[in-house]
């Protein structure tokens, strides 16, 4: 898989935390987030090959991975249900209280919420690395759940690309354990 195509699912995925944040208020503490990343046959191979490449990881590489996101408040993807990537991540009471979840920093978005409700969000973005836009949709259950889809078109080797991205966030716990909030 490209390092675009990592990049870009990565970067989908701590998009989709950052933005879930700003509909309402989020509870502090232990999130996982459930994320599908698809949008075609290639997208869904990528996605093979990035879990059996991260599985498959030498043991400094591994930790060398898992200490990049643990800077930035998640813990290493694993293989979830359906080809999903189940992730955690700590949210502080300051970043709950913020609205603000952990967001890497690679991609250089920016978003701008198009609606909002008690319940649900919709957002456009914009990234600058690797270059693309989108919208996304998050319906919210309370503060401990919410279920989002987000559409991202971006370009793949000079071709034009569209990448969805399913997921669900829920609250796990108070205590975030191992998993330490973004710097």
């Amino acid at each position: 898989m490209s390092r675009t195509t990592t990049t870009a699912v990565l970067l989908f995925g701590a998009l989709a935390l950052s933005t879930a944040a700003q509909a309402q208020s989020i509870k502090p503490g232990l999130w996982e987030m459930n994320q599908k990343v698809g949008g075609s046959a290639q997208m869904d191979q990528s996605m093979t090959q990035m879990q059996q490449q991260m599985a498959n990881m030498p043991p400094a590489q591994r930790k060398q991975m898992e200490d990049m996101l643990a800077k930035q408040g998640m813990s290493m993807p694993t293989p979830g249900a359906g080809g999903g990537m189940v992730m955690k991540v700590c949210i502080t009471p300051e970043m709950a209280a913020r609205q603000d979840m952990p967001m890497q920093n690679e991609g250089d978005c920016t978003s701008t919420v198009t609606s909002r409700s008690a319940t649900s969000l919709k957002m456009n973005f914009v990234c600058r690395n690797p270059p693309s836009t989108g919208e996304g949709t998050y319906t919210f259950s309370g503060d401990t759940a919410y279920t989002m889809k987000m559409v991202m078109n971006t370009t793949h080797k000079g071709k034009p690309q569209t990448v969805t991205m399913d997921g669900q966030g829920k609250w796990v716990s108070a205590a975030c354990g191992a998993v330490k909030p973004s710097k």
